[in-house]
């Protein structure tokens, strides 16, 4: 059975809205796109390539899944680990109006989301990735089907824009398993869902 995978970039006040450029996505009025751009390096790239190295499939929302598809398959260099990835494995859309997908080897998914995802990720060899898509990522976390997430944070705050984890998110604990900061100061962390929080306290006792 394959892994669900989600590689998010966000802010350090933890948005994630429209991090490759201006028209990404201006829902909201956000004006802020393009954020992440700046600070790509080396780093950065070879840790994306490695996430590509591992993937079997890919899982998007709509709204990532047309940004992509108006990209990539433009990029036709053999060599571009991103790019042959996305446009030979198969591409699996959660979305309710879209009926009629350009894109080679894209398959529509409208149903349970939870039980078309528990049946993409047993079909699935290597990983099941999730890029972007925040709202997709959201009801996957909502969902508990989330085995892996690559956190990366950007040294940026906007003060606007979408969360990933906005109020009202389902109460998760991971366990951290690597992590690295790039030359530009990203921090790439990978955590593994391991459950719900476990709570303590610092008051000392009545009776110390």
């Amino acid at each position: 059975m394959g892994k669900l995978v989600v590689t998010t970039f966000v802010t350090l006040d933890g948005v994630y809205q429209a991090p490759g450029g201006p028209n990404e996505d201006t829902r909201d009025g956000f004006e802020h796109g393009g954020w992440s751009v700046p600070y790509g390096d080396e780093d950065f790239g070879r840790f994306m390539g490695d996430v590509f190295s591992r993937v079997g499939a890919f899982l998007l929302g709509r709204r990532t899944y047309d940004i992509f598809a108006a990209h990539w398959p433009k990029v036709t260099d053999p060599e571009d680990p991103v790019a042959g990835k996305l446009n030979s494995l198969p591409k699996y859309v959660a979305s309710s109006t879209l009926t009629d997908p350009a894109w080679s080897n894209t398959t529509v998914i409208a149903g349970d989301l939870a039980k078309e995802v528990t049946a993409l990720k047993e079909r699935t060899e290597g990983e099941l990735q999730v890029h972007g898509s925040g709202a997709l990522a959201q009801s996957l976390f909502a969902a508990d089907l989330v085995d892996t997430l690559h956190l990366l944070t950007f040294p940026v705050v906007l003060g606007a824009g979408r969360r990933l984890f906005p109020e009202g998110s389902r109460p998760t604990a991971f366990r951290h398993t690597g992590g690295s900061i790039t030359s530009t100061g990203v921090s790439i962390q990978s955590y593994d869902r391991v459950g719900r929080p476990e709570y303590g306290t610092y008051e000392l006792p009545e009776n110390a």
